[in-house]
């Protein structure tokens, strides 16, 4: 039985208090990483130019994800909510080709993926 039901009363129901409803828990939206993949047609300095543009990174960490692209063949660029990640994955695509190289002839290649 509630403890309202047992709680003393005369009748008058405008003074009865019920419990509160829990509050409701916040769910956090699941999250994505944004990854950029090496090539051949790009420079350093393209990868740097375009992670300050588009992703607000200071030169060096720009830098840093250059080296790990160039050593690995992928870096994490952002970790974000998934609409944000196709927007960004969307922007490196549309970023073009460098303008250092003659054979580069588009953006480079980003995906995403959730991040577990």
């Amino acid at each position: 039985m509630p403890e309202w039901e047992n709680a003393p009363h005369s009748g008058d129901t405008s003074t009865l208090t019920l419990p509160r409803p829990a509050d409701p828990i916040a769910k956090k939206a699941p999250l994505y990483h944004v990854i950029l993949h090496n090539d051949d047609d790009h420079t350093y300095e393209y990868v740097i130019v375009m992670l300050v543009q588009l992703f607000g990174k200071d030169p060096e960490r720009a830098y840093q994800h250059a080296k790990e692209v160039d050593s690995t063949g992928v870096t994490i660029v952002e970790t974000t909510t998934f609409e944000r990640a196709e927007l960004k994955r969307d922007q490196i695509h549309a970023f073009g080709p460098d303008p250092r190289l003659a054979r580069s002839a588009g953006s480079m290649s980003a995906t995403i993926e959730p991040a577990e």
